[in-house]
């Protein structure tokens, strides 16, 4: 099951890097997790500075 990035990203771009199967993209004001993509690591959840990710 994926993460899903919530309405409280500041669009910071801290997860972006991290992810190591780069599933996270920006669209408009915040970051989106591609859910085919993700394999469900947690790594961006740990980077996130206002906790805007979480297990779906």
């Amino acid at each position: 099951m994926a993460h899903l990035i919530s309405d409280e990203c500041i669009n910071c771009g801290a997860c972006e890097p991290v992810c190591p199967v780069e599933a996270i993209s920006e669209q408009g004001d915040a970051r989106v997790i591609d859910a085919a993509t993700c394999t469900d690591c947690g790594a961006c959840v740990d980077s996130c500075p206002v906790d805007a990710i979480a297990p779906a």
